[in-house]
């Protein structure tokens, strides 16, 4: 076992000690209110998302509803996250291939998942793990991303390729909550410009790769 391979044993493990109940932030009680909630998320946050998807959901509960709602409608209700006239009609476009072709229900399959606007692997990987209990791979946000480098797990930028790599460390049955462990993780301890190294639980292990020392 080489010892990157040994560090990452370890990162998963202290983790899961850390944040043994660990679960996405993001509100929702169907697989389509989180594909819904995921898009959202885009370059915003999940605290803000959970700010608009209760009017959201209410108004359009499912697929069928968000298809046939007015684009400034959806655009109101959505403003504060974002890139919301994109959001919206991206969400609209999916809640009606979602109605048409699969029956109002989100596939639960990486490839019909990315055929929706506005969902990409990273998207796919969050409904499939969090909605459906299938470990599609590793989701690699901005934090995923940050602390695998700073972890000294990869060296690469490139999202996918880093997930790839970290597929190839990290059990496959720990994929969905080591993602979901890390984002936590680099939410409430290890920040980008001030990581609170000193209360850090993998402070042992940890390269401090692009630490200020």
């Amino acid at each position: 076992m080489t010892d990157q391979a040994k560090r990452a044993a370890r990162v998963v493990g202290l983790l899961a000690v850390e944040y043994p109940n660990a679960a996405c932030e993001l509100d929702f009680r169907l697989p389509w209110e989180l594909l819904v909630a995921t898009v959202l998320s885009a370059q915003s946050t999940d605290a803000r998302v959970n700010t608009v998807t209760p009017t959201l959901f209410v108004r359009w509960p499912g697929p069928g509803d968000l298809a046939g709602a007015p684009q400034a409608e959806v655009e109101e209700v959505i403003r504060s996250v974002g890139m919301f006239r994109q959001k919206a009609a991206a969400l609209r476009q999916a809640a009606r291939i979602v109605a048409e072709r699969h029956g109002g229900e989100v596939p639960a399959d990486m490839e019909a998942l990315t055929e929706l606007p506005g969902v990409g692997r990273k998207t796919a990987k969050v409904v499939l793990g969090e909605g459906f209990g299938i470990a599609a791979g590793v989701t690699v946000d901005t934090h995923v991303r940050r602390l695998a480098r700073r972890l000294g797990l990869t060296s690469l930028e490139d999202p996918e390729k880093i997930a790839s790599e970290l597929e190839d460390l990290v059990p496959k049955d720990e994929w969905i909550r080591f993602s979901t462990r890390l984002i936590l993780h680099g939410r409430r301890v290890c920040s980008a410009r001030a990581p609170r190294c000193e209360e850090c639980v993998l402070e042992g292990i940890c390269p401090k790769v692009g630490v200020e020392r």
